[in-house]
């Protein structure tokens, strides 16, 4: 017997409970890091996605894309600033910002996906109403406001549009572009949209990828499973911080809006969304309420 082909037939065994347990439920993704740029994670990241919907579970992508978005603005000679985290946007970035998320890059996505065998359909918050969005407001150390221009937050999700695609087969991708009442447009943190998103769906699953393994103790090892208290305990120590302590935040909103579990996992791992939903071992941190 083909060893090779032994272990296919155990994997495919471990993997059926979870099938089971996720066919008819939604698991939103949001897909960034160096999963988005290296071919092969590209690749896998595809035929992982193809491969959900093909066992009954109904799949919701979330992109980011800002290094795509810093690497057109120096192109442009347009010099990027940051405060707190976010990227200044004016009219002229937003331009860029909409041009590359809901242009280049969900294009990009949706192409592959369909290359695999998939039937994607890439969306902006702006397509049927369905990210409303407000500006963010941030206060520098004295309180006083920091005009950051077109960064937003959600203000709420219309879901139907996504429920209609899901209930039609086909798998949403989704850029985080959300506008006003006045038809603005704004630039908002794809973590924070996967996360409102899941919410509004009442995701079984959300999955946040990045370049880290997960959340990682003071000595550098991975917590495979944390609860709310121990997240909260671990940001008042400290070990949470910098670009995790978003991630974390996110998801937990998303636990506290009645999500059953959320991961943050390695983009890095080919495989990574197959190793977390349908493997004993998992990977990365799974975070529960």
């Amino acid at each position: 017997m083909d060893d090779r082909a032994t272990t296919i037939a155990q994997v495919l065994n471990e993997a059926l409970p979870y099938i089971q347990r996720l066919s008819g439920k939604t698991v939103v993704v949001k897909y960034g890091g160096n999963a988005m740029t290296e071919p092969r994670l590209k690749m896998s990241f595809a035929r992982n996605v193809v491969l959900l919907k093909h066992v009954g579970i109904d799949p919701v992508i979330v992109h980011g894309g800002g290094p795509q978005i810093g690497g057109l603005l120096e192109r442009l000679g347009k010099v990027s600033e940051f405060v707190q985290g976010m990227r200044v946007t004016d009219t002229e970035t937003m331009d860029v910002v909409e041009m590359v998320l809901g242009g280049q890059v969900n294009k990009s996505i949706v192409a592959l996906i369909n290359q695999v065998g998939g039937h994607a359909v890439g969306l902006t918050g702006k397509d049927g109403s369905l990210i409303r969005a407000r500006p963010l407001r941030l206060n520098d150390a004295s309180g006083a406001a920091i005009d950051i221009g077109q960064v937003g937050e959600v203000e709420r999700i219309d879901p139907s549009l996504v429920r209609i695609l899901d209930q039609g087969n086909f798998i949403p991708v989704i850029a985080p572009i959300g506008a006003d009442e006045a038809g603005r447009a704004y630039n908002i943190n794809a973590d924070l949209v996967a996360s409102k998103v899941a919410a509004v769906l009442g995701a079984e699953k959300l999955l946040l990828l990045t370049n880290t393994p997960g959340v990682l103790g003071p000595d550098g090892k991975l917590f495979t499973s944390l609860g709310a208290q121990d997240v909260q305990r671990l940001i008042d120590e400290g070990v949470i911080a910098g670009g995790m302590l978003p991630k974390v935040r996110c998801a937990l909103e998303a636990l506290e809006a009645n999500v059953t579990t959320a991961t943050i996992l390695d983009g890095r791992v080919e495989n990574s969304v197959l190793l977390e939903l349908f493997t004993d071992a998992g990977i990365g941190t799974q975070l529960r309420a």
